[in-house]
């Protein structure tokens, strides 16, 4: 798999979803998506992937290490399975998900969609209940009231 593939792809995705010029996405790396910013990138170290990294919205201060806990059993029970890990980005404190596509043939347009929006419903989840949620709510999350992440 080559760079060519990752340009098809981005092509596939950006034909089938119709969220942005092919030529654009590959020049800047980035989509929008449902109000989320979604980075899309290419490795010569990892040459057989792609990567998408969808950016869920700043933790709110106090919470951090609570989110931290949570992002943690959501990688362990959720997102191993899917080469996805939930992160922190250094320099804006916003919650991260990183996901490894291997750019296989049975990836095309149609996969993309779908991803997009599973994920992007997952960035909904964060970004409603955990990262800006009222303090009542919050703290039954912090609980271990994890229904979400079974689904």
């Amino acid at each position: 798999m080559t760079y060519e593939r990752y340009e098809e792809l981005v092509t596939a995705l950006c034909t089938t979803t119709e969220l942005g010029d092919p030529k654009v996405v590959l020049e800047t790396k980035t989509l929008e998506v449902e109000g989320f910013t979604v980075l899309l990138d290419h490795f010569e170290d990892d040459p057989t992937a792609m990567y998408m990294q969808f950016d869920y919205g700043i933790v709110t201060a106090g919470r951090t290490l609570r989110i931290f806990r949570m992002m943690l059993e959501s990688n362990l029970l959720v997102y191993a399975q899917d080469q996805a890990q939930l992160g922190v980005n250094p320099d804006t404190g916003g919650v991260l998900l990183i996901l490894r596509v291997p750019m296989g043939d049975e990836i095309d347009g149609a996969w993309f969609a779908d991803t997009l929006v599973h994920y992007a419903e997952h960035g909904r989840y964060w970004r409603d209940h955990m990262s800006t949620s009222v303090d009542d709510m919050f703290e039954g999350i912090a609980a271990g009231d994890y229904a979400w992440l079974r689904a």
